[in-house]
């Protein structure tokens, strides 16, 4: 009888910390201000997150290193474009918003 408590416990917890590292990719986006910069499609400031699908789409290793490129920045992908480093956002959600931006379809099919 004891171990139903902990149980209970243990279950809301992992429910808990599932839901926090289940962030929807669309409210990260909002929350970091993403879209201030960067277009569904077609470039604003930087790249749109089609755009930036469409040249790493091949690529096996182009989403840690996206990942990387949100929270360190970068110059020089895009011309003289500057991405700021975002050290706000953690690496979780860095590979969140990497996975979900190399996931767009192409710009052909929109």
């Amino acid at each position: 009888m004891k171990l139903l408590p902990i149980a209970a416990l243990l279950l809301l917890f992992n429910s808990a910390s599932t839901a926090i590292a289940q962030t929807a990719p669309v409210d990260l986006l909002r929350k970091n201000g993403c879209m201030a910069c960067h277009g569904l499609v077609h470039k604003q400031v930087g790249p749109g997150f089609a755009q930036i699908a469409e040249r790493y789409r091949n690529d096996p290793g182009a989403a840690p290193r996206l990942a990387e490129k949100i929270r360190n920045g970068s110059v020089g992908a895009w011309g003289r474009v500057i991405m700021p480093r975002q050290s706000l956002v953690s690496e979780a959600d860095s590979r969140v918003l990497a996975t979900w931006v190399l996931s767009q379809p192409s710009v052909a099919k929109r």
